[in-house]
């Protein structure tokens, strides 16, 4: 015999039921019996209008009509009409009955579990009677049989325990009377001895399904749902989750109990042992092998077999030094939430006795702490133990494998990766099997957590970065123009899935929570809403994703004051914006400390030299025990192309404006002509080489008229230069006579740094730097006579965008 059974989605509407029946037809050889869940959302629908009911709202009026609708249009779609009189006659009998008991809830006021499991058991009596019905229309052979003359139990409502023996001595009399080849019942109802109608408990209709097979010792049990079988993670959160094959019946009560929706966790334990293998099936892909679960088959060696979670939690915790060496405390507490019929999910104790935390539904919550207040009244009123302390809103996240007790260092990894993506552990339990690791969090790092410990443990090493890219001018497109032509190389050689979830420029803004497809971004961003810093932070925040990724592609001051906020959410700052990093030395340093103190990296390699890795290098000497005595540089490639190119055949003001438009200099080409930009860069080299300095320690011998530097606009600065052409073409020829060149030299030496122009003779390092060439000369005490020397391109829009980019690949290696 065949034991199957169909869940609510399965048997949601006429369409879902036709599928059931295509499968059930299909199968070869041996009877079968089919146990089937109530329509989709049918006992919710009762529970609801029983509620409307017991609270004398005439609502629940209107409430059981849905529940006629739904039964009858059920019918009058299946079944041919020739055949549905009598299943209407009968349906709308069995109405009439549950309309009569929810009228006397009504007229009474009240409930009782007792009349609860009464009025929810129609669900499934329903539908496994209409099913039946139908199936015999169709030419099957088929009856039905109401599973409460099977299943026998006690009278605990809600949750009723089965009388196994007697329960399988029904099965065994019915089934071996029977000579139908499809046997529909209704699953979660059973019966007290007594003859009242009992429930199983929500899920149960699983359970029915494993105490028929159990009795009738079958070779498989077969649950169908509406997925492909269990999987490493919820599906619905995790994208990446993969379908599990096989599974063992200890793993699988362990993640069906942490929240794995497709099994009902009391379900393994009729089949477990006789040994019978079960296997999850999908309705709507009934050719999917789906998940077997089986003796343990050592899970192909692999330890972590799933990832669940178990939300809507709460922990309860009692502490105090009257705890400590005192036998009995424990007893106390657990009967005490025993007593009040509060289950619990998750147990840890200090080994100083020093307090007890239990998790528990968020539902019991305010009933486990009044009752513990009770129990602890004297102790608490004496300062021994202090008030019961009640935390909400948490969830427990579990790792699962049986393998996982034979390999070293689990927990660490668990706890590392939740840890550097900002996800607050409250509780921690581990059983003595070592099965699984459970972890209690905040029910808003859920989705984060999920992610960011199957991306450790199942996803062959691809880390997910998600961007959130703020500044789209020359530099920011030019970096998204490179993420997405070097994405599927990340992708296949790097491990990386870089994916882009926000962009902002100073007019819109645009998220896609699946990541924005960069082949259309401008448009996408054009069509966004109306940008706003506070209000983009605030969405990057809310999102909570893991490994996300601030990435400042502007030159605004009021961007980089929200560097803070992002780092003390574990959000990383990659950046191109030397504000931040140049400002007070008091922030420069909060910053660094707030990368250390959340786990996210605050990279700005492209404040110096653009895509040159000029602080990288900085980074290693110093890590590496070497001292910086001196720096030497040229740092403005802009300033460096217009000394290049600036001679006696063009005006000074051509050969600048030149560099605007081709992208080397700032939006305002003061902060590059006035040496600002550089008195930026060598501050930030000094402070990274280990010394303490503020912009206003730097010298700065200006070569720019006070004119030119005093104007408020673009165009004022550019009129100013074209009255000063004179002065510039001296500059040039003093240069030239002495056989020169100039450039704009940044120096920083015994703890003082300056900045200004320079004429530069032949022979020097400087001398042929060309075009908008970058050179830094480290002296330290490893490199005293002949330096360190990185030279090359150092701006332009494509070389500050792959600096950029190198960042973001840094982090993904982090």
């Amino acid at each position: 015999m065949k034991v199957l059974k169909f869940g609510g989605t399965s048997v949601a509407n006429p369409e879902n039921i036709r599928k059931v029946k295509s499968i059930v037809q299909n199968l070869e050889g041996s009877n079968s019996a089919v146990v089937v869940s109530a329509f989709g959302g049918i006992t919710d629908l009762l529970l609801n209008t029983l509620k409307l009911a017991s609270d004398q709202d005439v609502a629940y009026k209107e409430s059981l009509q849905e529940i006629e609708t739904r039964h009858l249009n059920a019918i009058k779609e299946l079944i041919p009409v020739q055949y549905q009189s009598a299943v209407l006659s009968k349906v709308k009998s069995d109405l009439n009955v549950l309309e009569t008991l929810l009228e006397g809830s009504f007229l009474i006021g009240e409930v009782t579990q007792k009349l609860s499991d009464k009025i929810v058991s129609y669900g499934e009596l329903l539908s496994a009677y209409i099913i039946s019905e139908f199936f015999k229309a169709e030419g099957l052979d088929a009856i039905f049989k109401d599973s409460r003359e099977l299943i026998i139990t006690d009278d605990n409502y809600g949750k009723a325990n089965v009388d196994f023996e007697k329960t399988h001595a029904n099965c065994h009399a019915f089934f071996k009377a029977n000579d139908h080849k499809v046997v529909l019942l209704p699953g979660f109802v059973a019966s007290s001895d007594s003859g009242d109608s009992t429930t199983l408990g929500r899920g149960g209709s699983d359970y029915t399904a494993a105490i028929i097979a159990a009795a009738e010792q079958v070779d498989l049990l077969e649950i169908w749902t509406d997925v492909s079988g269990m999987y490493t993670a919820n599906p619905k959160l995790v994208k990446q989750a993969k379908c599990i094959s096989h599974i063992s019946y200890e793993e699988a009560m362990e993640l069906s109990h942490f929240g794995a929706k497709v099994l009902y966790p009391p379900t393994i334990q009729p089949v477990l042992g006789k040994g019978i293998p079960i296997a999850i099936k999908n309705t709507f892909d009934p050719e999917n092998p789906g998940t077997l679960i089986a003796k343990n088959n050592n899970g192909n060696g692999k330890t972590v077999r799933g990832i669940s979670h178990v939300g809507n939690i709460c922990l309860l915790s009692l502490e105090g030094s009257g705890m400590i060496g005192i036998p009995g405390i424990s007893k106390r507490f657990f009967e005490t939430l025993s007593l009040k019929n509060i289950s619990v999910v998750l147990i840890t104790q200090a080994s100083s006795e020093h307090s007890i935390c239990v998790g528990i539904s968020d539902e019991d919550a305010q009933k486990a702490e009044k009752a513990v207040n009770e129990a602890f009244e004297y102790e608490m009123a004496t300062k021994k133990i202090k008030p019961v302390i009640v935390e909400k809103d948490l969830t427990i996240v579990a790792l699962v494998g049986d393998n996982m007790k034979s390999h070293q260092g689990l927990s660490g990894k668990m706890f590392s990766t939740l840890g550097k993506n900002n996800v607050n552990i409250r509780a921690i339990a581990q059983g003595a099997s070592e099965r699984n690791i459970s972890a209690v969090i905040r029910k808003e790092d859920v989705k984060k957590a999920l992610n960011s410990l199957h991306e450790t443990f199942f996803e062959e090493n691809t880390k997910q970065l998600n961007l959130f890219v703020m500044g789209v001018g020359n530099v920011g497109s030019k970096f998204l123009e490179q993420i997405q032509q070097q994405k599927k190389y990340l992708k296949d050689e790097l491990k990386l899935n870089v994916r882009v979830i926000g962009i902002s420029n100073s007019r819109n803004m645009v998220f896609d929570e699946g990541g924005i497809a960069l082949k259309d971004w401008k448009n996408l961003l054009d069509q966004g809403e109306k940008a706003d810093k506070q209000a983009f932070f605030d969405r990057v925040k809310s999102l909570n994703y893991r490994n996300s990724v601030f990435v400042d592609n502007t030159a605004n001051a009021e961007v980089s004051k929200s560097y803070p906020d992002y780092l003390r959410n574990s959000i990383s700052v990659v950046t191109c914006n030397k504000i931040a990093c140049s400002s007070d030395y008091a922030y420069y340093k909060d910053l660094k400390q707030l990368a250390k103190k959340y786990n996210a990296p605050f990279l700005f390699e492209t404040n110096v030299g653009a895509g040159l890795p000029i602080i990288d290098t900085l980074k290693h000497l110093i890590a590496s025990g070497d001292k910086v005595k001196k720096i030497q540089a040229v740092l403005s490639g802009s300033l460096n192309f217009v000394f290049n190119t600036f001679n006696d055949t063009v005006t000074f003001h051509d050969v600048v404006l030149e560099a605007q438009e081709q992208g080397y200099t700032e939006p305002d080409p003061t902060i590059d002509l006035s040496g600002i930009d550089v008195m930026r860069k060598i501050l930030i080299l000094a402070r990274e080489s280990g010394y303490q300095l503020d912009i206003e320690d730097i010298e700065n011998e200006a070569f720019l008229p006070k004119e030119s530097l005093e104007t408020n606009s673009n165009e004022a600065f550019f009129e100013s230069l074209k009255k000063y052409e004179a002065d510039f073409q001296k500059m040039y020829k003093d240069a030239a006579d002495a056989d020169c060149k100039l450039k704009y030299v940044a120096q920083f030496e015994e703890g003082k740094a300056k900045v200004g122009l320079q004429k530069i003779p032949k022979g020097h390092d400087f001398y042929n730097l060309e075009g908008s060439d970058n050179i830094v000369l480290f002296f330290t005490e490893r490199y005293p006579n002949q330096p360190l020397i990185i030279k090359g391109a150092g701006a332009g829009a494509d070389v500050t965008a792959s600096g950029i980019f190198a960042d973001i690949i840094r982090i993904g290696n982090y």
